[in-house]
């Protein structure tokens, strides 16, 4: 007969019954679906898919189904709401964490200790101002207002099948990944739960972000008209002193940036100035056009140094050899054009000193990274990179070092972590060189002392075991990062937007990296993992051209929809201010390098300057 037992004996029984098989019982006379008792637990059809319960053969007997599955635990929240078991919940994040902190050269600071997990980067910073101090002989040195940036380095496994065999083939890579994004530790260590063990000693990176904070540009101070076509391009000097424009009038124009005034007119071109460059010491003044022409200026004076027929069509791009690695000389220039072919000029000497060819298409971009390698994306879907120097086991100059295959449109533009570094040269944020009293630039003692400050300024940035990274976009509607000194194959496939990606750029410090395109968006990336940060929308048009703060704190593009628009980095989704005025669309924009102002160049004819 069967006992009725309660349902705390059932579920206690449940738990210790041994499994009994299903079993097939045949009765011709009744229906027999409904409660069994099987082994020891009473369970009723309420329960279905639980121990022991019988369901008609359809022959007149029943089967006892799942007699050897126990009952499921299940959690649920305060307001009976089934927890998935994959969730982790913030009761199970311990209340402290171990934490190592370490520089950027790998070096420990200070012990291992235990760290309240509810710490945030203000809290963190705070701990790792105290830990520097007391190491710190230096007291005259104030560091208590140097805000930090932290990283954590996280495992990720990879699997993928080997295409010539077909074996399942598992990668590990490591990423950094900026907790700074997060609120405090426990958020960061419940995003990251299946990565990071909190058994173990959590290892902290911190580098230091900008001693200066660059106030937001929110009014137009000045409008600049003289241009008697689109402005294409306008560019501060390193220094932030001068600044230049040029664009399909055929002229290259300077400004004085104190009383937005124009200073120069150059006339050279015959056709639209089309790509335009600063060099790193600020001397010379670069300009390309559509029918090849590369023209260098003398910025103070206004005047052309040399006009080099330098391509067969028209010139795409050009980037100066980086200070830092020419002995403050800042003579080697390099150029790209639709003929598919690169070049390395020295523009003392006006001769070509090697050709890059191996492109099958047009070149779209071109950049000198800091390790002493140039880049080129065609339109043929590939990047390649090059040697740029001699010595060292290199080989010769203009050398194929890689080619960087992935992309399945053409590519359209590149951004390397060190850009800013490299384009600002020896010069600080106030557009000065610290401890250097001589002003003519000409002179030896004020080369040898830029160079010194821009080697020492390039490996404050670099850190050691830094790796130099290159983003990719495409008409593909993606990104790709890469480590080109390193490898040819791609870190990370970076997808989200609708539309061709047209510009790229690093953040100063290379923490983040901005990404616009023609689908009316701007992205934000994490710039050393490539992770996804936030989404920038506001423009009612395509996106073509974004500049960064020198403090990495603040962001501006500029849009077809005649506008450009502020954005604060991080955080900002939507534009903390619209810059409005132009009565067309916005092609050419920067920021000055010193933080005071940033110029817009439309194709209304005109250059505003905007301030805080």
């Amino acid at each position: 007969s069967l006992q009725l037992i309660s349902c705390e004996q059932v579920t206690m029984e449940a738990e210790t019954s041994t499994s009994v098989p299903a079993v097939a019982v045949t009765n011709t006379g009744k229906d027999l679906s409904g409660v069994a008792w099987t082994g020891g637990s009473l369970v009723g059809s309420l329960n279905p898919v639980n121990h022991g319960f019988r369901t008609a053969d359809g022959k007149g007997g029943y089967i006892i189904n799942n007699t050897h599955k126990r009952y499921k635990r299940t959690r649920r929240d305060a307001d009976g709401n089934v927890i998935d078991e994959n969730d982790i919940q913030d009761d199970d994040i311990p209340g402290n964490v171990v934490v190592q902190f370490r520089d950027r050269e790998g070096e420990t600071v200070g012990e291992a200790m235990d760290v309240p997990t509810s710490a945030g980067t203000d809290e963190l910073g705070t701990l790792i101002r105290s830990l520097l101090n007391e190491d710190d002989e230096d007291h005259s040195t104030n560091k208590a207002h140097i805000p930090y940036a932290f990283f954590a380095k996280i495992e990720r496994i990879t699997k993928t099948t080997n295409p010539s065999t077909g074996e399942p083939v598992v990668k590990t890579h490591t990423d950094e990944i900026d907790i700074t994004d997060f609120n405090s530790l426990k958020a960061f260590l419940k995003e990251y739960h299946k990565q990071i063990s909190t058994e173990q000693t959590l290892e902290l990176t911190y580098q230091p972000l900008a001693l200066f904070k660059v106030r937001p540009v929110t009014r137009c101070t000045d409008t600049l008209p003289g241009h008697t076509e689109a402005i294409l391009h306008v560019s501060y000097s390193p220094d932030g002193k001068h600044l230049a424009s040029g664009g399909g009038d055929a002229t290259v124009r300077f400004w004085d940036v104190n009383t937005s005034t124009p200073r120069h007119t150059c006339k050279g071109h015959k056709d639209h100035v089309l790509s335009t460059s600063w060099s790193p010491d600020g001397k010379r003044f670069a300009s390309g056009d559509k029918r090849g022409f590369l023209i260098l200026w003398e910025p103070t004076k206004g005047e052309s140094s040399g006009s080099i027929k330098a391509h067969s069509k028209w010139i795409t791009g050009m980037a100066w050899d980086p200070m830092h690695r020419n002995n403050g000389k800042c003579e080697r220039l390099v150029t790209s054009s639709k003929d598919g072919l690169a070049k390395i000029w020295n523009v003392r000497t006006k001769r070509c000193e090697a050709t890059l060819a191996g492109h099958t298409d047009s070149i779209e971009s071109v950049k000198w990274g800091g390790e002493g390698l140039i880049y080129t994306a065609s339109r043929d879907r590939t990047i390649k990179v090059w040697n740029a120097e001699e010595g060292d086991g290199k080989g010769r100059v203009g050398l194929l070092v890689r080619t960087l295959v992935g992309h399945g449109h053409r590519v359209n533009t590149l951004a390397v972590s060190c850009d800013y570094i490299c384009r600002t040269g020896p010069f600080d944020h106030y557009g000065k060189i610290a401890d250097l009293e001589v002003r003519d630039r000409d002179s030896d003692e004020w080369r040898e002392a830029a160079y010194k400050a821009a080697v020492a300024k390039y490996n404050a940035f670099k850190g050691s075991g830094e790796h130099e990274r290159l983003i990719s976009g495409s008409d593909d509607f993606t990104l790709m990062l890469w480590h080109p000194t390193e490898n040819k194959r791609p870190i990370k496939r970076l997808t989200g937007h609708q539309q061709a990606v047209n510009h790229l750029a690093f953040s100063p410090d290379s923490r983040f990296f901005a990404s616009a395109s023609f689908d009316k968006k701007i992205k934000l990336w994490n710039g050393r993992s490539g992770d996804f940060v936030t989404t920038m929308t506001g423009h009612v048009g395509a996106v073509y051209q974004v500049a960064w703060s020198s403090d990495a704190r603040f962001l501006v593009s500029a849009s077809k929809d005649s506008t450009a628009k502020l954005w604060e980095v991080p955080s900002g989704r939507k534009a903390k201010e619209t810059l409005p005025g132009h009565a067309d669309e916005v092609y050419a924009l920067d920021w000055s390098p010193n933080g005071a102002s940033v110029a817009t160049g439309s194709k209304d004819r005109t250059i505003k300057i905007w301030k805080h």
